[in-house]
């Protein structure tokens, strides 16, 4: 569903007898290239040209791949699409012994998991590691107990130094979460799927705790090879089944129709009638921009050129498309993370531009600050259902400008009953700072 099919991570664990011709690392990788290069995936990979210059690699590589020795007849592989939103709610602590006592902990986790915002699409499968002989190998635990891959640790220490699960400081924390009022992305209680909480051993000087979320989605499978075959995890093929059936006459609020097709002060003069939590629908054309031609524009704005008219009369989306498939209009294309944004906002907006930004997750008071300044409003949508969104709301894409960008390219769309809340107005309201977002 998401459009961030994210940096191909592969970790294979060979077995003694296992014995290939070498260069494994690089087969795994070609592998992972051919699927971008084949599928409707997107290219999310930049090489570093210079110290401040990139170019996007155009097929998705480089790719993170890791061998280890383990075992005898097998060759384990576990295959992970990372996206960036998940990826950069990854967090290292170097706390200090004080903390070890339950109180204490608990305290200290509930202000660090609620830093996790709403960015990363949740509901989340959150990942907290308490211990670790290095900071690096606290980090790698988090990531794959996010994955799941640790869920068959024993449940209790000893003095062996082994890792463990505690059970009971998983649902304490569960529980926890689900107080906090952040939810999945616009309130509730689902703001976890589930928590994992690994304890390892340490040095008597250091404590590292490692926080780490996998987004709604499960982007990981499992596979070996061994003398009976190649085999891949089979995941679920019709998740729908999960889900309630909602009726969307049911849904609370009234949807408010915002006609993007009008000059730019009568749109913001309608959404300012409307309090923070207001639904809307959106219909009519918004253009397309994220970090690098963010930079782009800033760049043209300092040397005194202004921001082009396209920046100043339509609503900005934040997002970056997948490639699209043969008989649509798009490929998943859903917004990225709005606060990566947050820095340009004030002299964006001072220059009449990005009056409207349409995002996901929540932001920081600079855009509040700029919003109520300069009579601008932050609208959030709904993060992780870029298919969806895709398919029944983005009716046409062009390009506009920076096409070398690839996927961060300037793009003009043409969106219908585009869904949306506004989360900051025009007043200095802020939807996520009622939930003590910051």
């Amino acid at each position: 569903m998401c459009q961030d099919t994210g940096t191909a991570i592969i970790m294979g664990k060979k077995g003694r007898l296992i014995w290939t011709e070498g260069e494994d690392e690089a087969a795994l990788a070609e592998g992972a290239r051919d699927a971008y290069l084949k599928k409707n995936l997107r290219y999310s990979q930049l090489a570093p040209v210079s110290m401040f210059e990139e170019k996007n690699t155009k097929n998705n590589m480089p790719a993170q791949v890791e061998i280890y020795a383990e075992g005898d007849d097998a060759y384990k592989l576990l295959f992970i699409a990372k996206g960036g939103g998940s990826a950069n709610k990854a967090f290292l602590f170097q706390a200090t012994p004080s903390i070890l006592t339950h109180d204490r902990m608990l305290a200290f986790l509930k202000e660090k998991v609620l830093t996790l915002g709403t960015a990363a699409c949740p509901p989340y499968h959150l990942a907290i590691v308490i211990g670790g002989t290095s900071a690096e190998l606290t980090m790698k635990t988090v990531k794959l107990a996010s994955t799941k891959y640790y869920d068959n640790l024993p449940t209790a220490g000893s003095e062996d130094g082994h890792a463990f699960r505690d059970l009971a400081m998983e649902q304490e924390i569960h529980q926890m979460t689900q107080s906090l009022g952040v939810g999945a992305q616009f309130g509730g209680k689902y703001f976890c799927h589930d928590v994992r909480v690994i304890r390892l051993p340490r040095h008597g000087a250091s404590l590292p705790i490692g926080l780490g979320v996998s987004c709604s989605a499960d982007r990981q499978a499992m596979g070996k090879i061994t003398r009976d075959g190649v085999f891949l995890e089979e995941l679920e093929r019709n998740p729908a089944q999960y889900l309630p059936d909602v009726d969307g006459k049911t849904l609370g609020g009234e949807v408010v129709q915002i006609d993007l097709n009008r000059p730019m002060k009568e749109i913001l003069a309608t959404l300012s009638k409307h309090p923070i939590k207001t639904r809307l629908s959106l219909s009519g054309p918004m253009v397309v921009a994220r970090d690098l031609a963010h930079a782009k524009l800033r760049e043209r704005l300092e040397k005194g050129q202004g921001l082009p008219d396209y920046f100043k009369n339509h609503p900005v989306y934040y997002a970056g498309p997948a490639k699209t498939p043969e008989g649509y209009a798009s490929g998943a294309f859903g917004p990225t993370t709005a606060g990566r944004m947050d820095s340009f906002v004030d002299d964006f907006q001072a220059a009449g531009g990005s009056m409207i930004s349409v995002a996901k997750g929540n932001r920081s008071s600079q855009v509040r600050d700029a919003c109520k300044k300069h009579g601008g409003f932050y609208l959030a949508s709904i993060g992780g259902a870029a298919a969806n969104l895709a398919e029944h709301c983005i009716k046409k894409v062009e390009t506009v400008e920076y096409a070398e960008l690839g996927m961060e390219a300037i793009w003009r769309i043409e969106v219908e009953n585009f869904p949306a809340f506004i989360v900051i107005d025009d007043k200095g309201n802020d939807f996520f700072k009622e939930l003590n977002l910051g």
